[in-house]
This record gives C-alpha cells, sequence and structure tokens, in this order.
C-alpha cells in the first residue's frame, strides 16, 4: 500500500468516525382544520414560514415560535395522529410570568403559573415533567424546569410554559447564545441581581464587573456552577 493509499483511508476512517449533527427542526401537530389553527399561531406572535397546498388534499403550513429552532406544521393530510392528540408541547421560556401575561394580551386562556408537589406523582391533572399535582404559583425555590403554565390550542393539542433560567450541565453546547434579545435580557438582569449581591460580600464596588457578568452567564448557560 502506498503512503497516499494510507493517508486517503486514515482521513476516511476519520471523517466516518466524525459525530453527525442530528437537529430536531419540525414538530407535526395534528389539527382538524388547518385555517383555524393558523389563525391561532398568528395570534400566539408565531413566525408564519409556509402554506402550501400541491392540492385539495394536501396542505402544508409551517410556524415558528419566537426565539425557537424547532418549528411546528399542520396542514391536511400530513399526519394520521387524531386532532388533539398531542399533549406535552413544551415551550421555554425565561421568565413565565412575562410569557404568560403575553399570551393573555393576545387573548389566549392560559392556566395559572404551577409547581408540582416534588416527587407525588399523582392527581388526574395534566402531566408535566415532574408529575401530575399542581400546586398553585411557581417553584418556592425558583428552580429552572420546575415552574409551569399551561393552555390548550383549539384542536385540545396540550401546550406547557416551562421557565428555564439555568441549564443542566451539558445541555447546551460550549458556546454561549442567546436566542433573542429578550433572553439575552433577562440573563443580563439576573446577572446583575448576583452582581449585586457579589458586591455586597466583598463590601466595595467591583471594578471588574463586564468579567464577572460574563462569566456568570456562560456558566449559567452552560448548567455549571456560579460565580459567588
Amino acid at each position: 500500500m502506498t503512503t497516499n493509499e494510507v493517508r486517503s483511508s486514515d482521513a476516511t476512517s476519520k471523517a466516518s468516525a466524525a459525530r453527525a449533527d442530528f437537529k430536531l427542526e419540525v414538530v407535526v401537530i395534528p389539527v382538524a382544520d388547518a385555517d383555524r389553527a393558523k389563525e391561532f399561531c398568528t395570534r400566539l406572535g408565531w413566525r408564519l414560514d409556509a402554506d402550501f397546498a400541491t392540492s385539495d388534499d394536501f396542505r402544508v403550513i409551517q410556524f415558528t415560535p419566537p426565539g425557537s429552532a424547532c418549528s411546528v406544521i399542520f396542514g391536511k393530510s400530513v399526519t394520521a395522529a387524531a386532532p388533539g392528540s398531542a399533549q406535552g408541547l413544551y415551550l421555554v421560556v425565561s421568565d413565565i410570568e412575562a410569557a404568560r401575561g403575553e399570551l393573555l394580551g393576545r387573548g389566549v386562556k392560559v392556566s395559572e403559573v404551577f409547581h408540582d408537589a416534588s416527587a407525588v406523582h399523582v392527581g388526574t391533572d395534566q402531566p408535566c415533567l415532574f408529575g401530575r399535582l399542581r400546586v398553585s404559583g411557581p417553584d418556592p425555590e425558583h428552580r429552572s424546569y420546575r415552574s409551569f403554565a399551561s393552555f390548550n390550542d383549539p384542536d385540545g393539542n396540550g401546550w406547557l410554559l416551562q421557565e428555564i433560567t439555568t441549564r443542566l450541565p451539558r445541555r447546551v453546547a460550549s458556546d454561549t447564545s442567546y436566542a433573542s434579545a429578550g433572553e439575552l435580557s433577562q440573563a443580563l438582569r439576573r446577572a446583575a441581581a448576583a452582581h449585586g449581591k457579589h458586591e455586597k460580600r466583598i463590601g466595595a464596588a467591583d471594578p471588574n464587573w463586564p468579567d464577572w457578568y460574563a462569566e456568570y452567564m456562560v456558566r449559567e448557560q452552560a448548567g455549571e456552577g456560579l460565580p459567588q
């Protein structure tokens, strides 16, 4: 085997061993009335990406929620699932009260903010990530992943708002990014509040606050220990 052949073989082996990206970018939602579902998503303030039909029996409509890397698709003859059968569709927000208020302002009927009763997985409420027994109000410790609000679309598909401010470890890539100006603004506010406590602890103004903010925000999004 020649040197060139060895190098070519090594390159092919390395390329095949490289990890592929698998990006979840579309979720199909079963609906009975495409126009009604389109009006609802428009009222939510979601971006209309596509609406096309190839025949009287086939139509595809795609919307993307603000700041989301994943879109939803519905229409006519796009899924055999029964309308309203999609449940537990999570919309992640950084401020659940603000997100709920926005939806209420758009005329959407949304539940009160609730959290689950710790490890008690009983009750008849629609399941959320941590169980079925809803307790009024946000999580008492304001932990990420623990505060919810719910609503249904016109077909009865079940949606859940879930508040996340600090990601689980390795949940996001090492590079820090924010999906919207609002999300970045909320992160800056959390960093500012934490930095205020930091300055009280050290008893002086911190001239290196930009570095402290940056470290806090990177660690928060990566799910790592926060600076004190």
